[in-house]
């Protein structure tokens, strides 16, 4: 996908005059994007648009006006944009309950590395890269991004809804799985045509 330039940002005054409208697009367009596996774990698969929205909202929250603060920003939030043949997502770990917080953050330790969070179309599955720098020690965070490459066959998969595509989670006590709507795969699939 071609990254953002400063060109592709609204200015603040026209992005205010716009939000509500922008906002609820982009809220249609990432629940078409957002999937569940299990009741801890939601991937959020990027793409420009998402990542523009989230560009200009923390250029509002924090009033950036400084052309060099907005490049840091589209930086940040450009190296998050699938790659050719990729796919994005911001993966969080939901955690609400603050009693079992310490149980979970310590089953969910590790997560973000090796073999843990996968796409699998039929019989072929590529797992998640996870991006360095959320986890240490003792401590994960709750937002990781992970990357995935998925063959060409795989590709041609998710244009088949005969057949099964799934993401899945296998990680200590952490087991769940769900089946890929055919929106999802949609969305997957013009991300690879951009």
């Amino acid at each position: 996908m071609k990254e953002l330039i400063q060109a592709d940002l609204l200015s603040t005054a026209d992005y205010e005059r716009q939000r509500e409208q922008f906002r609820s697009q982009i809220i249609a367009l990432k629940q078409r994007r957002r999937l569940s596996i299990g009741p801890l774990i939601t991937l959020v698969f990027e793409n420009r648009e998402t990542l523009r929205f989230q560009t200009q909202e923390m250029i509002r929250v924090e009033q950036i006006l400084d052309s060099h603060k907005v490049q840091e920003e589209l930086d940040v939030y450009n190296a998050l944009m699938p790659g050719s043949g990729e796919l994005s997502a911001t993966l969080l770990i939901e955690l609400t309950e603050q009693d079992r917080m310490k149980e979970w953050l310590d089953v969910f330790m590790g997560l973000d590395h090796g073999e843990t969070v996968a796409i699998r179309a039929g019989t072929e599955q590529v797992f998640g890269l996870f991006e360095g720098g959320h986890s240490h020690g003792t401590k994960i965070s709750a937002v990781h991004f992970v990357r995935f490459r998925p063959t060409a066959s795989m590709t041609a998969a998710f244009a088949d809804l005969h057949v099964p595509v799934a993401l899945t989670v296998h990680h200590h006590k952490y087991h769940a799985e769900v089946p890929v709507p055919g929106s999802m795969r949609e969305e997957w699939l013009s991300d690879f045509n951009q």
